[in-house]
């Protein structure tokens, strides 16, 4: 599996057979302009992972592509018609990538704002090592991972919740997402405390190229 961190919750995954797309949002633009994506994959329908005003461009310019969203993202940005809802505790066969949805609910921001849905998403192949992508939820921990993408900053996430969750994890390679409020201090500082409390080694591919797992 190769993987491009593309900004902030946004991930290229390829396998070699599937080329996926993860959580394009507002706050990258890296995957501006991607075509030859075999799936689209949103987690929930917050614009820092599924841009409003871009996303439709991506889902046209990529007309082979399935679109598979937690299903509040379908009456939230304009998919084309194409949007195929994923629930929680489903999962979905492109080719020979497997792409389980677990989680369900979005973490909670504060009590009085409503929750919404996320699909955390495992995705997995035969004799390749298996990608965690959270979303917005620290709450599952699903078994067999071998590298989770872990949300470091955003209004309802704290650290002790975030090493917490790397440990009920346990893969034993992990990067840092959900980071485009963070300054180069703060993800240093981030980076190190993780490293230091949690089992896996945290790797740094900021730099927008591909990487193998």
């Amino acid at each position: 599996m190769q993987i491009t961190q593309l900004g902030h919750s946004a991930l290229l995954a390829e396998t070699a057979q599937q080329r996926v797309l993860i959580d394009p949002g507002a706050f990258s633009d890296a995957w501006h302009g991607l075509t030859d994506l075999d799936a689209i994959l949103v987690t929930h329908l917050h614009p820092d992972h599924a841009d409003p005003e871009h996303l439709p461009a991506l889902v046209a310019a990529n007309p082979q592509a399935r679109v598979l969203v937690e299903p509040g993202v379908i009456d939230a940005v304009d998919l084309k018609g194409r949007g195929e809802g994923l629930n929680a505790d489903s999962s979905v066969s492109l080719g020979g990538l497997k792409v389980s949805a677990v989680g369900g609910t979005h973490a909670v921001i504060h009590r009085d704002i409503p929750l919404i849905g996320n699909v955390g998403l495992v995705l997995e192949s035969e004799g390749e090592p298996t990608l965690f992508h959270p979303g917005d939820s620290l709450a599952t921990a699903p078994a067999g991972i071998d590298l989770v993408a872990v949300p470091v900053m955003g209004p309802w996430a704290a650290m002790k919740e975030t090493v917490d969750f790397v440990r009920d994890v346990e893969a034993p390679r992990a990067f840092m997402i959900h980071d485009g409020l963070v300054n180069e201090r703060g993800w240093a500082l981030l980076h190190e405390q993780i490293s230091n409390l949690g089992p896996a080694v945290i790797e740094d591919h900021r730099d927008q190229q591909p990487w193998t797992v």
